[in-house]
């Protein structure tokens, strides 16, 4: 599992984590279904193996382990993270994202190479998309600081981190920074990679929920630097 373009960040000691590991790795196991893993895996186009847990009961299992857990700090949430990545079953991923949503406001700016770290190792859509919009996002709410790096990361070599950058703001609505968001998508207008179209396609789309006349007029425009997917994307609910 490389890292892309990062430093690897070391595992910090966490008896929390130690806690909160032990008691995953043991029920989520126990909950394995191997058949299932097989159609989960092939559904994920071969990215990871799966212990075959269908969401709505991974996510019960998950709120059994952490069950009378402390809150963590941001050493506990980066060990829990890393470990779980470790893992090779997505399951073990989707659980650590969905910690880092629920704790989010106890990280700081520092926290933001970790999640780099994240989506560089075995990316695809359904880790990075979550960690992008909630854990990305939540620390640029928090802090203006990483808002800077988003800077740095779209103009990475590594999609999956421009993907991420193109997406940090989805959930901002009218604390959208408009000036960043346009200046994004067209900083990669002209990516061939299917990822990263559909990311700005979608971005804008979302945008176009809070304010539709600033997305029309943009692609009015731009929209001619745009591939057809990310105009058609960005216009779906709003028309041209």
């Amino acid at each position: 599992m490389s890292v892309t373009g990062a430093e690897a960040t070391d595992v910090p000691r966490s008896v929390l984590a130690d806690t909160v590991m032990e008691r995953l790795t043991s029920t989520y196991a126990a909950a394995a279904d191997p058949e299932r893993a097989v159609a989960m895996r092939a559904y994920m186009k071969d990215v990871a193996p799966f212990l075959g847990i269908p969401s709505p009961e991974r996510r019960a299992l998950s709120r059994s382990v952490v069950r009378g857990t402390p809150p963590p700090g941001e050493d506990d949430c980066t060990a829990v993270a890393l470990r779980c990545w470790r893992l090779p079953e997505r399951e073990y991923q989707y659980f650590a994202i969905d910690y880092l949503r629920r704790h989010v406001t106890c990280l700081s700016s520092g926290f933001l190479p970790v999640t780099r770290q994240l989506v560089s190792t075995v990316p695809w859509w359904d880790t990075v998309d979550a960690l992008a919009a909630h854990v990305v996002g939540g620390l640029v709410t928090a802090d203006a600081a990483p808002a800077a790096d988003m800077d740095a990361w779209i103009e990475d070599d590594d999609l999956w981190v421009v993907r991420t950058a193109l997406l940090h703001q989805l959930r901002f609505k009218e604390r959208t920074d408009t000036r960043r968001l346009f200046a994004y998508c067209l900083r990669q207008s002209g990516h061939p990679d299917f990822f990263i179209r559909k990311a700005i396609g979608w971005c804008l789309r979302e945008y176009a929920k809070t304010d539709p006349g600033a997305v029309r007029d943009f692609l009015a425009r731009e929209g001619g630097r745009f591939a057809p997917l990310s105009v058609r994307e960005a216009l779906k609910n709003i028309g041209a």
